[in-house]
């Protein structure tokens, strides 16, 4: 009878420990985001969270926190690193004080075409700017897009350098973007994602820049109704996760991970693509003056942001890769 019971006692314990270590593996990796719900980013990492839990059975899920509900993406990097927040959507521009591979992309008409920089981001390049987040705390799993940025303000069109003079621009907290607006004659104020709408109310900035789709979720094209198809930058966005998070998994979940974040990037292009449609025409209707620039003097007029920002010649072989793939 003895024996019986503590057989009975062993299996309980057994089932007890097994119930433990599989509510111990079930994990929801909380997202931060700073654009809104239904916004293409979003909704790729919530298709990337389905994508996890369905091969999981539930284990593994994700929260997306859309507009900057964990802060604006200056707070939440440093809140990634320290494992705070496990995954995170950051456009490259923001990390360029943190990785210094990521001021690369985010150089001034470096990219040709969208599908240039797919084939650039979606290659060897690409996995090798990826790599570079890991010595930064941050494991780098995917590259989403984020259009092509161009300005946009409240005092007058923008057709040639001459009329950049003088505007006060917003600009991510980064020195590369500082430094382009600087060579094109205006002056560069950074400031954070969401208090750029008010800065146009208010005159504090008189423009921005940004793609179609920000412009108009944003709804800054209320506020500063000249947008100049200046087509400067077509710097990537990327989704990346807590190294600290990331170490504390098994390395078949770490595989699963990768695979679904890679899914989600066709998702996005989908419906970044037809958001990119949607905006434009949505702006357009609400009569914002759009005009088309002559791109040569806007480019010569970078060239000290080169200079300035590829100095090595590992970062000067970055550039001169990027540009001749075909």
């Amino acid at each position: 009878m003895k024996s019986f019971v503590t057989l009975l006692a062993s299996t309980a314990m057994a089932l007890i420990a097994g119930l433990s270590a599989a509510n111990a593996q079930q994990v929801t990796l909380r997202s931060a985001e700073i654009h809104p719900d239904g916004y293409p980013t979003v909704e790729a990492v919530k298709y990337m969270g389905e994508l996890l839990s369905k091969e999981t059975n539930g284990r593994i899920n994700i929260k997306v926190f859309p507009s900057g509900q964990l802060g604006e993406e200056k707070d939440t990097i440093q809140q990634t690193q320290f494992g705070v927040i496990d995954m995170n959507r950051i456009n490259f521009a923001a990390l360029n004080n943190i990785v210094p591979e990521t001021r690369i992309p985010a150089l001034p008409f470096l990219f040709r075409s969208v599908d240039h920089m797919h084939k650039v981001l979606d290659g060897a390049i690409g996995d090798e700017i990826l790599k570079a987040f890991e010595s930064h705390g941050m494991i780098g799993l995917a590259y989403y897009d984020s259009g092509a940025r161009s300005f946009y303000n409240s005092k007058r069109p923008i057709k040639t350098l001459a009329d950049m003079k003088g505007l006060k621009l917003r600009v991510q907290q980064s020195d590369l973007f500082i430094d382009l607006v600087k060579a094109l004659g205006a002056n560069p104020t950074p400031m954070p994602y969401g208090e750029v709408y008010s800065g146009l109310q208010t005159g504090v900035v008189d423009g921005a820049e940004n793609n179609w789709p920000s412009y108009q979720s944003s709804h800054h094209y209320e506020v500063a109704k000249f947008y100049s198809l200046t087509e400067h930058s077509m710097v990537p966005e990327v989704l990346v996760m807590s190294k600290k998070t990331y170490d504390k998994m098994s390395k078949d979940d770490q595989a699963l991970i990768r695979k679904a974040a890679k899914e989600s990037v066709a998702k996005m292009r989908e419906l970044w693509q037809a958001n990119e449609k949607k905006s434009e025409a949505v702006v357009r209707e609400a009569g914002v003056q759009i005009n088309e620039i002559d791109k040569a003097e806007f480019e010569k007029a970078v060239e000290p942001v080169y200079a300035k920002y590829v100095t090595d010649p590992k970062m000067k072989d970055l550039v001169a890769r990027i540009r001749a793939v075909k």
